[in-house]
């Protein structure tokens, strides 16, 4: 009778394949913990995802694959919030947001094969923490009671800049909806409305440089268990908010997010 081949073979004892399945496990458990976690925050404030999936997948994986992975997950979760809250979309302030962002990618782009661009997102950084800062210290200074169209464009131009240069559309998107005063159903449903296009659009983009790898797919899969119960967990949370308190945590991550861009361009400049 033949004999069955071991399930460890070459050099490695009982001892180094155990130790290296307990890491593999490990490991899948840390990826999925942090999906989690990450979704549960877009799907509750719209945004905020950046400050946690993308640093700390690569910790797991490498860059080629966490970076793509998150654009598939950013696509799976603004698809089921339009699904489920379509009737909170601001349509007209989503069209006006997608349409100068496309202007502002090329720009972005040069930013990010420029010389100075640690410079530009430190300034960047300071900026959005300052206008967080202010926002919180004096809540109803700054409000548009109405649509205000070269605001609107300009945040779609600017997000399209730090979409195209860091990957990072959110804060000028973010700034606009709480000088606008939107409900938090509505932040997030519009968010999500101008995410899922933009999205796409980036995925086309990793498609078309190669790397949408049947490894991405593969850690999508994994995660969309996962994924999909945080979404709905969003959904509560943003739920149970009121407009005052929404705020405030708004503006918390637009101070985390221009912290983090500001350290970025310190530590790279470095």
């Amino acid at each position: 009778m033949k004999r069955l081949a071991p399930l460890y073979s070459g050099g490695d004892t009982w001892w180094h394949f155990l130790f290296r399945e307990i890491s593999i496990h490990a490991s899948l458990l840390l990826v999925l913990a942090i999906v989690f976690v990450a979704t549960v925050i877009r799907s509750a404030f719209g945004f905020g995802e950046a400050l946690i999936a993308v640093p700390l997948l690569v910790l797991c994986m490498p860059l080629r694959v966490a970076a793509p992975l998150a654009v598939l997950l950013s696509i799976a979760i603004a698809a089921v919030v339009v699904a489920q809250d379509w009737r909170h979309v601001h349509l007209r302030s989503t069209a006006g947001l997608l349409l100068a962002t496309v202007f502002g990618i090329p720009l972005g782009l040069l930013v990010l094969t420029n010389g100075h661009q640690e410079l530009v997102k430190a300034g960047l950084g300071i900026l959005i923490a300052l206008f967080a800062v202010f926002s919180l210290a004096a809540r109803d200074a700054l409000r548009l009671k109405n649509e205000h169209r070269a605001l609107l464009l300009l945040s779609g131009f600017l997000a399209g800049i730090l979409g195209g240069a860091y990957g990072m559309n959110g804060p000028p998107l973010v700034i606009y909806g709480s000088l606008r005063g939107w409900s938090p159903q509505h932040f997030r449903a519009t968010l999500q409305a101008y995410f899922l296009p933009a999205s796409i659009l980036g995925m086309i983009g990793f498609w078309s440089a190669g790397l949408w790898t049947r490894t991405v797919t593969h850690e999508f899969l994994l995660s969309v268990p996962v994924m999909l119960p945080a979404v709905f967990l969003g959904r509560a949370i943003n739920h149970r908010f009121s407009g005052a308190a929404f705020l405030r945590y708004i503006y918390c991550g637009l101070l985390l997010l221009g912290g983090m861009l500001f350290v970025e361009a310190v530590t790279q400049h470095v």
